[in-house]
């Protein structure tokens, strides 16, 4: 079905008029869909990762390699979501060699966070896919990730130290956490 704006109220939660291009830090969170437990356990208040989790890692750690002009910081692989900080730090000069453009992306044009958010939940979708009909991971009905990602814009060192501790100490508060669905 076509987006109608009449009868679909779908609202941006990016901040109107800003470059997600530019640098700086982002936090980033994305939840599975429907909030499904496919990337291991809370135990003793730690993230134990199965496969997928540990895959979920690997493909989070590859981005510095598919983006040259990112810096990847704290994050965790949690049951049910990932969270996340990106630091884009810019533009690739052109004609640099060991730059591979991302889809087409010229060299020189900095990835935006949408550049590389779509790049992992994209290769983390299609490495979970292969390993569901290769290693009977458990299946996920319709789509790996939700359709969009929660994105906070970090402005200072403070509130950079604040999310990157929220981000260690995520596994500690699997029971209150908002993305825990309860049975």
């Amino acid at each position: 079905m076509k987006f109608n704006p009449a009868i679909h109220h779908r609202k941006s939660i990016r901040l109107k008029n800003y470059d997600y291009s530019q640098a700086g830090l982002y936090f980033i969170t994305v939840c599975t869909e429907n909030r499904y437990c496919l990337f291991g356990q809370i135990a003793n208040d730690s993230m134990i990762l199965n496969d997928a989790g540990n895959m979920i890692a690997g493909q989070w750690n590859e981005l510095n390699n598919r983006f040259p002009s990112i810096a990847l910081h704290e994050y965790v692989v949690m049951p049910n979501h990932f969270h996340g900080i990106i630091e884009l730090v810019g533009a690739i000069p052109c004609g640099c060699p060991e730059f591979v453009a991302y889809q087409g992306q010229p060299q020189g044009i900095a990835p935006t966070v949408g550049d590389v958010m779509g790049a992992f939940k994209s290769l983390s979708t299609n490495e979970y896919i292969q390993n569901v009909k290769q290693n009977n991971w458990q299946p996920f009905a319709g789509k790996l990730w939700q359709r969009n990602y929660y994105e906070h814009i970090i402005r200072n060192e403070e509130e950079y130290l604040k999310i990157a501790e929220y981000i260690q100490n995520n596994p500690l508060k699997w029971g209150e956490d908002t993305y825990h669905v309860k049975s």
